[in-house]
């Protein structure tokens, strides 16, 4: 068989669908989409590692001290009452509960929404290969309640999880996904009426709330050719009281500032801090870069409340597994912003005087011969804080 045929025999359902038809036509139209891909904001030096870049990137993944501290050194502790928590509604009318990554369950003015939900054990097209997860999803599934609205932010593996669509599928729920991304969802079983797909600065409302796809820097793809044709992005979501923002994954650019102007200032924002490298330095953010979006995002002021995501779950780069949350700390304070650290499976109310706090990740990381042992640090209260294992079926 010619090479191309045998590749394309091993392309599992998990690769997804190809855009055609009037989607095709739809993102040809595109104002962001020119030269046969979709375009980031800003120049982007590099989606990729170049192979100069790629090779010194190996010898440092591979290094065994290196290697060692990009997972924790102990269990990652998972939230014990995640279920009866959530099971009445916020006080406040807004809950973010973050299931690890940048899966967060969002409960805004009576309503659910479902940010790039990942209940697999591995963010790959296979079962046996790939980032497999630090630690278990803190709620099944199926035990999460009625979702009003699915939203993810791009294609990959990631942020959108075949078999925890395949599981959504038959919930009802409706899906708001980038212009393109719907090819996939329709391939897995999704009907078409129940898939929302926006360009950037597009709108859309789902059970009184308002959904806008917003610009984001990075890419998209899940097969080793990138065609760039589906679009990646942020969301801003409003309800009738309270606004928040979910930055999906994205590098530093000035389009925060426009995208606050015309959707905030936010109660809260979710912003990717974690699997940065210097190899990929355009399309994921840094702690100090998440921080300056985050307040770009709020008119340069402090205001709201950062959730820092996309870290902890996944060993995804090269840095060690507690520095995005060592960074945000740091940035947090140096700029007088407020941020939440739950562990995963904690839930809280972004507008209460009080929020998570505690840096729960000092117990479980790794620590290399020169590190010092942080001070004092207020423990998380042991009754509320447990691993548990059966937790991870859906």
């Amino acid at each position: 068989m010619p090479l191309r045929a045998k590749l394309r025999g091993l392309r599992t359902a998990a690769f997804g669908a190809d855009p055609a038809g009037e989607r095709w036509e739809r993102i040809r139209r595109s104002p962001n989409f020119a030269d046969g891909v979709f375009q980031n904001p800003e120049g982007t030096r590099a989606a990729r590692p170049s192979s100069a870049s790629m090779a010194d990137l190996m010898k440092t993944y591979f290094r065994k001290e290196e290697r060692v501290r990009r997972a924790p050194a102990g269990t990652v502790p998972v939230y014990a009452t995640t279920l009866a928590d959530i099971a009445e509604p916020p006080a406040s009318g807004l809950r973010l509960t973050w299931m690890g990554h940048s899966t967060v369950l969002a409960e805004i003015d009576g309503r659910r929404v479902l940010f790039d939900p990942v209940w697999g054990e591995r963010c790959s097209p296979f079962n046996f290969a790939g980032p497999k997860r630090l630690h278990p999803v803190p709620v099944p599934l199926r035990s999460l309640g009625e979702v009003d609205v699915v939203v993810i932010s791009h294609d990959h593996y990631d942020h959108l999880d075949m078999p925890t669509i395949r599981a959504l599928t038959g919930t009802g729920t409706v899906f708001a996904v980038p212009l393109g991304v719907g090819a996939h969802l329709e391939h897995w079983g999704v009907p078409l009426s129940r898939i929302r797909e926006l360009d950037w600065n597009e709108t859309t409302d789902v059970a009184g709330i308002s959904l806008t796809a917003t610009p984001a820097r990075h890419f998209c793809g899940r097969g080793l050719r990138n065609q760039q044709h589906t679009l990646w992005a942020s969301w801003a979501v409003a309800g009738s009281e309270h606004r928040i923002y979910h930055s999906g994954d994205t590098g530093y650019f000035d389009g925060f500032k426009d995208i606050g102007a015309a959707h905030g200032p936010f109660d809260a924002t979710m912003i990717q801090i974690g699997a940065y490298s210097p190899h990929w330095p355009d399309i994921h953010m840094t702690p100090e870069e998440g921080m300056r979006a985050h307040l770009d995002l709020q008119g340069g002021s402090p205001r709201g409340i950062m959730l820092p995501i996309h870290w902890g779950t996944f060993n995804l780069a090269p840095h060690p597994w507690e520095e995005p949350a060592e960074g945000t700390l740091t940035a947090a304070a140096g700029a007088g912003a407020r941020i939440a650290v739950p562990c995963p499976g904690e839930p809280f109310e972004p507008t209460s005087d009080v929020v998570p706090s505690a840096p729960w990740w000092r117990g479980v990381a790794a620590r290399g011969p020169g590190d010092l042992v942080p001070g004092s640090v207020r423990p998380v209260t042991s009754a509320a804080v447990v691993q548990k294992e059966t937790a991870a079926s859906a």
